[in-house]
């Protein structure tokens, strides 16, 4: 079946984030950095970030529990903007071939409101999409079903007809769950050939 719009994720497949691009700085130890990620400043924790809590909140709530952390808790937020390593190469070759055969290219990505509004600057892309679903604005959040119906609405095509391309194994799940043909992203140069192999016409 032919596809006839694309899905792109944005956190390291079209934009480069990491935390340790930061917290190299100000943790030069790598175990305690290592510690520090896992313990405090969580995937678990910024996930609520994405999901709609606002970064004040955030940073208060894990800076009562953890006070001896509050200036590198604090950093998160405040210098967000150094976790983001720039554009992905081949997230933006396959972006590029899309947009080129006239197939319409859509975003859904896990992402602070805040954030996402203030680091506009990274996201030149997004002019070229015809919807992007910001799990921030939204209050939804992949991996869960709500986010994807809800693009699905806007796209309005059989979820079967929509490829879609993320670095996360969990959300790919839940995509194929709906029908949506998922593709993960390892950026190591397999993504375009299997989503020609799903049918994307590039």
């Amino acid at each position: 079946m032919t596809i006839g719009a694309v899905i792109f994720d944005f956190g390291n497949v079209l934009v480069g984030w990491d935390p340790e691009n930061l917290y190299r700085r100000l943790i030069p130890d790598a175990a305690a950095r290592k510690a520090f990620l896992r313990d405090v400043c969580s995937p678990a924790w910024n996930l609520e970030q994405d999901r709609g809590r606002t970064w004040a909140e955030a940073i208060a709530s894990l800076s009562a529990l953890h006070p001896q952390h509050a200036p590198l808790i604090e950093a998160f937020h405040a210098r967000w903007d150094e976790m983001v390593s720039g554009p992905v190469a081949e997230g933006h070759d396959i972006l590029d071939r899309v947009l080129a055969a006239g197939i319409p290219a859509y975003g859904l990505t896990n992402w602070s409101a805040e954030t996402y509004e203030t680091g506009s600057h990274h996201l030149p892309f997004v002019k070229q999409m015809k919807y992007v679903a910001v799990s921030g604005h939204l209050r939804m959040i992949k991996p869960d079903p709500e986010i994807y119906h809800h693009l699905l609405e806007k796209i309005a095509l059989p979820p079967e007809q929509c490829a879609f391309i993320d670095d996360n194994q969990a959300n790919i799940d839940a995509a194929r769950k709906l029908g949506i043909k998922a593709v993960h992203f390892r950026n190591d140069g397999t993504a375009l050939a299997e989503l020609r192999a799903l049918g994307l016409g590039v």
